[in-house]
């Protein structure tokens, strides 16, 4: 029996949510597309062996990945009896554009349009995506992958994009800002709007003494983690 690591990498560009793939490159399933996989070796851990698939499959480096589940149907892989840790992570995509390398061809997709994975890979995104919504839910993580200036409409683009769901901009905005978590600048991006979008920044000090004011902006979450 094999042991492998298959890593899921989320990525936020800004506006939307990306799921990071490579080209398969050998049989079975060679050239489709596929998460960053590969077998652990006698000497390494499953945290390391996560960690230098990752590496290796993409140049990226210095990410911080949870371990999801084990994934070990008896069918998962059709050559040999494999079982997979898949991990997963949530990354600011500019913040590692440096590094991805493109010799194994490692692309973003996003992730409503991603194409079909090989073996049980998209069941690995499918509960790598309903972790991400429940650990949102309890604690304010998504801030951190914002830039240090951004404006309201993209963190609702992000959430919209993480629970799949339409939020009112009004009720949003007022949640959010109810928090006391953010803190209003001066300059305005008007990128996107001829009005333009005031940008904020996150009160560190609020953000890492109240974690539970998130709740407040986050509608239904019980529905919402379904």
């Amino acid at each position: 029996m094999l042991v492998a690591v298959d890593c899921i990498i989320f990525g936020f560009d800004g506006f939307e949510i990306k799921l990071l793939l490579i080209q398969r490159g050998f049989d079975p399933e060679k050239n489709k597309w596929s998460l960053m996989g590969g077998f652990l070796r006698i000497n390494e851990s499953l945290d390391q062996a996560a960690t230098r698939v990752l590496k290796q499959l993409t140049g990226i480096e210095g990410v911080y990945m949870e371990q999801l589940q084990t994934f070990g149907n008896p069918s998962r892989d059709p050559v040999e009896r494999t079982v997979s840790a898949a991990y997963f992570a949530l990354i600011n995509i500019h913040e590692y554009e440096k590094q991805l390398s493109h010799e194994y061809h490692a692309e973003w997709f996003l992730l409503k349009k991603k194409p079909k994975l090989i073996f049980d890979h998209d069941e690995m995104v499918k509960q790598a995506q309903k972790k991400l919504r429940y650990k949102a839910a309890l604690h304010p993580i998504l801030f951190e992958l914002l830039p240090d200036k951004f404006t309201i409409p993209q963190l609702q683009s992000l959430y919209e994009d993480i629970y799949n769901a339409h939020l009112d901009n009004r009720n949003f905005s007022r949640k959010v800002l109810s928090t006391g978590l953010l803190v209003k600048q001066k300059e305005k991006d008007k990128a996107n709007s001829k009005k333009g979008a005031f940008y904020y920044k996150l009160n560190n000090r609020k953000y890492k003494a109240n974690f539970q004011a998130f709740l407040k902006f986050i509608p239904n979450p019980d529905k919402l983690l379904d």
